[in-house]
């Protein structure tokens, strides 16, 4: 995945977590050596759209459109979290991760407890950018996640004063204004200022569903993209997920503010919200990465699927090939690193890169013949697929089981956790 869209037959060597050479590579004395046996290693994606403090709501919340879907089982729950069901939450979301070859994260987390969040996933081994939601104006909200417009900012700034750049760089903290139907003014232009004195991400939601885009022009008289662009909020650190129904004018008002968009195709057809214009923004210069959102609403989070959807929804849209194998690929490693300003780091195997790799089986029945790489692995390939992944050159799973985890174990603690939190959420 450099430049060139090689497809190099060779090795790889790492040391001290980064990528050395490639090709032709003869390792030092006494290097261990993982036989890769003619799979294809590529680097690990990096889906820039999750929620992991909803895994545990998988199963819970089918079935809705989305701002039912917020007011009667989302923020229900969101409200009811624990500590300890956070860090269940996270922690099995961490496995499905890595397992499935996703080696970073971009998460809005709930509004409340998000420390937990990052203590549960520094021993994964996961690299994560993770923001703790912000929600002062929406009288619809719990009164748990209903906050006070200064403490929502106070909190956001200590959550990064805390872990910004922890774990060797691989925990990071963004701010995560929600949507701007449950933001004020005062919170966002506070975001927008902040965002850029502290050099933070923000993430936050924008134009998924035309409910939420009604409710935003009735408050403020503007559309969506174009309120957010008033409060300050079009520029290249803001990641905005789903983009669903944006017009020609927000379009180029993105391209034109280098504004990162998350699509998510999974969730938008799992809540109804709609097909997103992802080839009219991609010709527009718009970087257009990947996510498959929350459990609640996808029900996995799986990224070879989110490739398979992306491309052929856009075949529905625009024709057969308006979105190449090779193209989504790209979505699901490079992409996601530029979004998130990482790709000097991660998304692409060259030397100096970090080492977040995974090696995906060429063996199966399902693959087979394999006459392109890239068709095999955004159309035929699976999370099942996955047997190595490394995130800064550390082995985290071995034979498509983690290493520093038991799943079973995992499955066993948030089943507890959720059947608790549902009783807690009065669901």
């Amino acid at each position: 995945m450099n430049d060139a869209f090689e497809v190099i037959e060779g090795d790889v060597l790492i040391d001290a977590g980064r990528i050395v050479s490639l090709g032709a590579v003869d390792p030092p004395p006494l290097t261990p050596v993982i036989d890769a046996d003619g799979d294809y290693l590529l680097p690990g994606f990096v889906q820039t759209h999750v929620h992991l403090c909803q895994t545990l709501f998988r199963g819970y919340a089918d079935d809705l459109a989305l701002l039912d879907w917020l007011r009667t089982r989302i923020w229900p729950m969101e409200a009811a979290h624990t500590p300890r069901s956070l860090a269940a939450a996270a922690s099995l979301a961490a496995a499905e991760l890595l397992m499935g070859g996703t080696t970073t994260v971009l998460t809005m987390e709930t509004v409340h407890d998000t420390d937990a969040v990052f203590e549960a996933l520094e021993p994964t081994g996961l690299r994560a950018v993770v923001g703790k939601c912000m929600m002062d104006a929406d009288p619809a909200v719990p009164a748990r996640l209903l906050e006070r417009t200064q403490a929502s900012v106070d909190d956001s700034l200590a959550l990064a004063a805390r872990w910004n750049g922890r774990a060797n760089g691989r925990l990071r903290a963004a701010f995560a204004p929600r949507f701007a139907v449950s933001c004020s003014r005062e919170l966002l232009e506070a975001v927008a200022y902040l965002s850029r004195q502290h050099s933070l991400l923000v993430h936050s939601h924008a134009s998924e569903n035309r409910n939420e885009i009604a409710l935003v022009r009735q408050r403020t008289g503007l559309g969506n993209i174009e309120f957010l662009a008033q409060v300050g909020l079009a520029a290249p650190h803001v990641c905005l997920a789903h983009c669903v129904w944006v017009d020609d004018r927000e379009q180029a008002l993105l391209a034109e503010r280098q504004v990162k968009v998350l699509h998510c195709p999974g969730s938008n057809l799992k809540l109804g919200s709609g097909l997103a214009p992802v080839t009219e923004m991609r010709a527009r210069g718009i970087a257009v990465s990947l996510g498959a959102d929350g459990a609640a609403c996808n029900n996995h989070l799986d990224m070879f699927q989110e490739m398979r959807l992306a491309a052929a929804l856009q075949a529905v849209r625009s024709g057969p090939g308006s979105l190449t194998a090779r193209e989504v690929l790209a979505m699901a490693t490079r992409e996601g690193a530029r979004a998130l300003g990482l790709q000097d780091e991660i998304g692409t195997i060259a030397p100096g890169m970090r080492a977040d790799l995974m090696l995906v089986r060429r063996g199966g029945a399902h693959l087979s013949p394999d006459p392109n790489p890239y068709s095999t692995l955004v159309y035929a390939a699976r999370p099942g697929d996955v047997r190595t992944v490394l995130v800064d050159g550390e082995l985290l799973v071995r034979n498509g089981r983690p290493t520093r985890c038991d799943t079973v174990e995992l499955s066993a603690s948030a089943r507890r956790e959720a059947v608790a939190l549902a009783a807690r959420a009065g669901l």
